[in-house]
């Protein structure tokens, strides 16, 4: 055997890294497959839950739920979720977390497939939006988009509620000695967002009817509409993958001029180029749009400010848009923390 023909001291090296990948490959496959106190005791005591969040919206909610119980770590900034590729240390973060949080409905785009691998091997994730899958009716599928909901659930304030609701049912099955917390800390924050979905409803309602339409780079407002009765349209589909052809861009530019749009909206993360083609082309018609401010649809604000939560995100989408179409709200919004 070729073995016999190796010098005893490479023979002995060789052994020992044989069993150390041996043991290397035990501990992975532990971790992988749930094999750890936290995922088969979840009530052990082990200092605070590790919980892995993707988009910021997510993590915002998790934060408020969990109080003190947990660390929360987001795994995204200000990117757009939907064409984002984890990277080796976003893989690593998804296996060593105890409990991980995603959006669902195929938002998070590549980073979905592994979550659902880590799933497969025994690692506790959860949707916040698989609470919403059974009641009827209420995801939309837009146009040629039949099986690909629509992911931006969290522009309906009193839906994303409905998921706090979820995520502390589900923190408490896996923290049953936290279940107090989470029940209290969820009902305490179902109150500020039914104050959040009542202030979006009486601004958006005073905004005079012939100019109450929203404009867009991507299709990521449907949600706000139906719960706000703000009509939307968009240059681009619900996912910022999908291509924006001469058509769209030609059929927006119709409507604007057509119903003498005043303004349209660009977004925190969204490419601006199509949108841009969109006012130049009316502008070619004869009306003047202008760009009344920068939305946040698939990323919250600056990380340690108050547009980086999510009361704030809403706020200041509510707020912005309110008064660029010519309704009634305070220049520094719901809570008075908006920059002017």
């Amino acid at each position: 055997m070729r073995y016999s023909l190796l010098t005893q001291p490479l023979q002995r090296a060789l052994g020992v890294l044989l069993a150390a990948c041996a043991a290397g490959l035990t501990a992975l496959f532990a971790g992988c497959t749930g094999e750890s106190s936290a995922v088969s005791n979840p009530g052990a005591p082990r200092g605070k839950t590790r919980i892995v969040c993707t988009v910021g919206m997510v993590a915002d909610i998790v934060r408020q739920v969990a109080g003190d119980r947990a660390e929360v770590i987001p795994l995204y900034g200000a990117v757009d979720p939907h064409t984002y590729e984890p990277t080796a240390k976003d893989i690593e973060r998804i296996l060593s977390a105890d409990v991980v949080f995603y959006s669902g409905l195929l938002l998070e785009g590549p980073t979905q497939s592994a979550l659902e691998r880590a799933r497969q091997r025994g690692r506790v994730v959860w949707a916040v939006t698989d609470c919403l899958l059974d009641e009827p009716g209420y995801l939309r599928y837009p146009q040629g988009a039949a099986s690909h909901p629509d992911p931006h659930v969290w522009m309906d304030v009193a839906a994303w509620s409905r998921c706090v609701g979820y995520v502390a049912r589900r923190l408490s099955e896996f923290d049953p000695a936290g279940e107090e917390t989470y029940r209290r800390n969820a009902a305490a924050y179902q109150q500020e967002l039914a104050r959040l979905d009542d202030y979006a409803r009486r601004c958006i309602a005073s905004i005079p009817e012939p100019q109450r339409y929203l404009v867009t780079a991507h299709d990521a407002f449907e949600y706000f509409s139906r719960a706000y009765g703000l009509p939307v349209r968009s240059v681009q589909g619900i996912t910022t993958e999908s291509e924006a052809g001469t058509d769209d861009i030609n059929r927006l530019v119709d409507f604007l001029v057509t119903q003498r749009v005043p303004a349209v909206f660009v977004e925190s993360t969204v490419n601006q180029a199509n949108l841009r083609a969109v006012i130049e082309g009316a502008q070619r018609r004869g009306w003047n749009v202008r760009v009344a401010g920068s939305l946040y649809s698939d990323a919250m604000g600056p990380a340690g400010t108050y547009t980086g939560t999510y009361i704030g995100m809403i706020d200041h989408n509510v707020t912005t848009i309110t008064r660029a179409l010519g309704g009634t709200a305070p220049p520094r919004g719901l809570n008075g923390r908006l920059a002017e």
